[in-house]
Protein backbone atom coordinates (compact mmCIF):
# COMPACT_ATOMS: atom_id res chain seq x y z
CA UNK A 1 0.00 0.00 0.00
CA UNK A 2 1.39 3.57 -0.74
CA UNK A 3 2.18 5.71 1.90
CA UNK A 4 0.63 9.35 1.85
CA UNK A 5 3.22 12.11 1.56
CA UNK A 6 3.94 13.69 4.27
CA UNK A 7 3.04 16.85 2.65
CA UNK A 8 -0.70 15.88 1.74
CA UNK A 9 -0.63 14.40 5.50
CA UNK A 10 0.41 18.18 6.91
CA UNK A 11 -1.47 20.66 4.35
CA UNK A 12 -4.36 18.46 5.13
CA UNK A 13 -3.68 18.65 9.10
CA UNK A 14 -4.11 22.58 8.33
CA UNK A 15 -7.37 22.48 6.38
CA UNK A 16 -9.11 19.82 7.78
CA UNK A 17 -8.56 20.93 11.62
CA UNK A 18 -9.85 24.13 10.72
CA UNK A 19 -12.78 22.94 8.43
CA UNK A 20 -13.32 20.71 11.49
CA UNK A 21 -13.72 23.61 14.04
CA UNK A 22 -15.91 25.42 11.87
CA UNK A 23 -18.49 23.03 10.60
CA UNK A 24 -18.80 21.33 14.18
CA UNK A 25 -18.49 24.92 16.17
CA UNK A 26 -16.15 22.65 18.61
CA UNK A 27 -12.36 24.10 18.31
CA UNK A 28 -11.25 21.67 20.69
CA UNK A 29 -12.17 18.71 17.68
CA UNK A 30 -10.80 20.99 15.52
CA UNK A 31 -7.39 20.72 17.55
CA UNK A 32 -7.29 17.31 17.92
CA UNK A 33 -8.03 17.06 14.00
CA UNK A 34 -4.84 19.38 13.95
CA UNK A 35 -2.80 18.09 16.54
CA UNK A 36 -3.00 14.11 14.98
CA UNK A 37 -1.99 15.29 11.58
CA UNK A 38 1.03 17.52 12.69
CA UNK A 39 2.05 14.15 14.97
CA UNK A 40 1.48 11.85 11.97
CA UNK A 41 3.70 14.20 9.84
CA UNK A 42 6.40 14.84 12.56
CA UNK A 43 6.77 11.13 12.31
CA UNK A 44 7.09 10.87 8.70
CA UNK A 45 9.21 13.58 8.55
CA UNK A 46 11.72 12.62 10.83
CA UNK A 47 11.75 8.97 9.33
CA UNK A 48 12.32 10.33 5.97
CA UNK A 49 14.57 13.35 6.66
CA UNK A 50 16.02 13.25 10.21
CA UNK A 51 15.39 14.62 13.68
CA UNK A 52 16.46 18.39 12.95
CA UNK A 53 14.20 18.50 9.66
CA UNK A 54 11.37 16.99 11.77
CA UNK A 55 12.04 19.68 14.56
CA UNK A 56 12.10 22.22 11.86
CA UNK A 57 9.08 21.06 9.70
CA UNK A 58 7.22 20.68 12.85
CA UNK A 59 8.24 24.43 13.99
CA UNK A 60 7.28 25.48 10.53
CA UNK A 61 3.53 23.58 10.95
CA UNK A 62 2.48 24.70 14.58
CA UNK A 63 3.75 28.67 12.88
CA UNK A 64 1.40 28.05 10.00
CA UNK A 65 -1.31 27.54 12.16
CA UNK A 66 -0.73 30.42 14.24
CA UNK A 67 0.22 32.74 11.41
CA UNK A 68 -2.99 31.61 10.10
CA UNK A 69 -5.07 33.82 12.44
CA UNK A 70 -3.75 37.09 11.56
CA UNK A 71 -3.69 36.74 8.20
CA UNK A 72 -6.99 35.83 8.07
CA UNK A 73 -7.87 39.03 9.53
CA UNK A 74 -6.31 40.55 6.27
CA UNK A 75 -7.32 37.88 3.33
CA UNK A 76 -10.09 35.85 4.77
CA UNK A 77 -10.36 32.61 6.97
CA UNK A 78 -10.17 30.49 4.49
CA UNK A 79 -8.04 31.93 1.76
CA UNK A 80 -5.26 32.55 5.14
CA UNK A 81 -5.87 28.78 6.15
CA UNK A 82 -5.08 27.39 1.92
CA UNK A 83 -1.95 30.02 1.99
CA UNK A 84 -0.43 28.51 5.49
CA UNK A 85 -1.48 25.08 4.42
CA UNK A 86 0.37 25.13 1.10
CA UNK A 87 3.34 26.95 2.58
CA UNK A 88 3.95 23.77 4.85
CA UNK A 89 3.38 21.30 1.99
CA UNK A 90 5.48 22.92 -0.11
CA UNK A 91 8.06 22.71 2.55
CA UNK A 92 7.53 18.97 3.82
CA UNK A 93 7.66 18.34 -0.28
CA UNK A 94 11.18 20.31 -0.98
CA UNK A 95 12.55 18.66 2.49
CA UNK A 96 11.14 15.27 3.00
CA UNK A 97 9.13 14.09 0.31
CA UNK A 98 10.93 14.79 -2.87
CA UNK A 99 13.54 12.27 -1.71
CA UNK A 100 11.51 9.43 -2.21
Amino acid sequence: MAKVPSAVVAAGGLVGGYGVARWTKKRQLGGAVLAVAGAAAARQWRDRAGGPAACALTAAYVAAFAGSHPLAKKVGAWPAVFGVAGAVGLASWAVADRRG
